[in-house]
């Protein structure tokens, strides 16, 4: 693992010269490269530097234990030191695993009513609202790409791009079916109902960049429609790609502009087609070892908000959490915390020996 190390920071020092010299921004795709290389070294790389001066300050703690005047001394730094030794150890083990290639990219999240009628499409919008509370609580900007909307205020189907530094890191686990019990306020028996709503995030990519065939696709524009009243377009700027091989259907609706709608359907359609893919890939390379947090299957219930008990639990990890009004308003650190350590766990029982 050290050796790993002196060569990560020597290659950091490396960049480091480059992006110094005068004619560093002469070439700007070169350079961002090496900037982006450089901040994904940045985090390992004072770590391990972190690491290496407590080893001397570890060191040193030992010399002095044996001079009488400092030995107490000595032995309190000592053990502080061996105690942050292992966690910056643990730390740097957490650091060297494989990253996901997808880490850093923006996320298009998609949420459908499911199970639960209106109720469930009221659940569907209170996910929008959670999760966009969310973003903004990280300062990640948010956009509506897609929206079919019911007359009550629900929400039948929404896609939104969140674009922010590690979006998709932090937002792969939400993918699968969530679970509501609440009492609906159409419900004048006062009578607790179970509704869902299915949440799928994707990482973001470009038509470009995930090449599509634009002889496998079917492109036709239609009126916009929505819950009523002025929202509704009265001109065929929407529009609904449909890719033949899979018979896969996007629409986007929400922009008045025609050639929006159209780039933002392409996107969405390459982000599912790349989504599917990556399952295709994980699935042959290690179909057997898959964690349950890290499955991200459209049909897995992942979580239940229990409204009447106030608690949130997330099933994967058993984590139950009795604050559901924070959650619902965004508060969503300690759940995603506790989902992303589980994954980093099981991780390290495959590297460690």
């Amino acid at each position: 693992m050290f050796d790993k190390l002196k060569q990560i920071e020597k290659r950091y020092e490396e960049i480091a010269q480059r992006l110094s010299q005068p004619d560093a921004y002469d070439d700007v795709a070169r350079f961002t490269k090496l900037q982006k290389e450089q901040n994904q070294l940045c985090p390992l790389v004072e770590t391990y530097r972190a690491y290496q001066q407590c080893v001397s300050a570890l060191e040193g703690a030992k010399e002095l234990l044996n001079d009488p005047e400092f030995r107490e001394l000595a032995q309190a730094e000592l053990e502080e030191s061996k105690e942050k030794k292992a966690q910056l150890e643990q730390e740097l083990k957490i650091l060297l695993l494989p990253k996901d290639p997808n880490d850093e990219r923006n996320v298009i999240v998609e949420i459908r009513a499911g199970v639960g009628g209106e109720e469930s499409a009221l659940f569907a919008h209170s996910l929008y609202r959670m999760y966009t509370m969310y973003a903004d609580a990280w300062r990640w900007k948010t956009e509506v790409m897609n929206l079919n909307e019911t007359e009550l205020g629900g929400v039948k189907e929404i896609s939104f791009l969140i674009q922010g530094d590690g979006a998709y890191s932090r937002l792969k686990f939400e993918s699968g079916v969530h679970r509501v019990q609440r009492v609906p306020e159409t419900e004048a028996g006062g009578r607790i109902h179970t509704s869902t709503a299915t949440v799928a995030v994707l990482p973001e990519v470009d038509p470009v960049e995930f090449h599509i065939d634009l002889k496998d696709v079917q492109i036709d524009t239609f009126r916009s429609s929505g819950a009523g009243g002025q929202k509704v377009n009265k001109t065929s700027s929407a529009i609904r790609v449909t890719h033949l091989p899979t018979g896969m259907v996007v629409e986007c609706q929400d922009e008045r502009s025609q050639y929006k709608n159209k780039d933002r359907a392409l996107s969405i359609l390459a982000s599912r087609l790349y989504d599917i893919e990556q399952q295709k890939q994980a699935d042959a390379i290690a179909s057997e070892r898959r964690s349950q947090v890290g499955t991200g299957m459209r049909n897995e219930r992942i979580r239940t908000y229990n409204f009447p008990q106030g608690r949130v639990t997330d099933h994967r990890i058993g984590l139950t959490l009795y604050k559901i009004d924070q959650i619902m308003d965004g508060d969503l650190d300690e759940i995603i915390d506790a989902l992303i350590t589980t994954e980093q766990a099981r991780l390290l029982a495959e590297v460690e020996p």
